[in-house]
């Protein structure tokens, strides 16, 4: 064996450096995230889209329009019963509130029960916009949301809520109805 020379096929490779698998997996996570941020992008169009179809039917905005339809299934109810149907701060159904008063789509008596209270009904006025209102009345999103089987429902939100960590995103948001973003 001494004096053969033994020829190598290929030109010898110097070692990939070991963190050639981390780039991949760092561009395949990148692309992925590329994905999902369309994905977030096709949801808030579906939404935006759908309460500006509302607002150029109707008139007013898509909280209004849910705020509305959640008084007209619950005559006499009250601000805060309000607030917990569309799981939104009650300072932000107050608002709602006002402003439906203010547009006589909505009537507020003093409670008989308590008298620091109101109740809420719909007036004529407020069933008529409902009647040209397109649905859902309290928009897209939720409405898929409940279309969906709980064990995608329940990862969703095991999901979004590392996102939310991640953002370190302010909790308090989520008192605010979509429309109003």
């Amino acid at each position: 064996m001494i004096g053969l020379h033994h020829q190598q096929p290929f030109p010898i490779m110097p070692d990939l450096p070991t963190s050639q698998p981390q780039q991949d997996q760092t561009v395949a996570q990148a692309e992925q995230a590329t994905q999902v941020l369309r994905q977030f992008r096709i949801v808030f169009n579906a939404v935006r889209s759908h309460f500006q179809q509302v607002e150029r039917r109707v008139g007013i905005g898509g909280a209004q329009v849910w705020a509305l339809n959640v008084i007209r299934q619950n005559p006499g109810g009250s601000v805060n019963e309000m607030a917990r149907a569309m799981d939104i701060h009650q300072s932000t159904a107050s608002n709602l509130v006002r402003q439906l008063v203010k547009r006589e789509l909505v009537r507020s008596a003093k409670s008989t029960v308590d008298r620091r209270g109101v109740q809420l009904y719909i007036e004529p006025a407020g069933e008529q916009l409902l009647q040209g209102a397109p649905g859902p009345y309290e928009g897209v999103l939720p409405e898929a949301l409940q279309q969906l089987p709980p064990e995608t429902l329940a990862q969703l939100q095991q999901n979004l809520n590392q996102v939310i960590q991640v953002l370190q995103a302010d909790e308090q948001a989520g008192g605010i109805p979509l429309a109003e973003l």
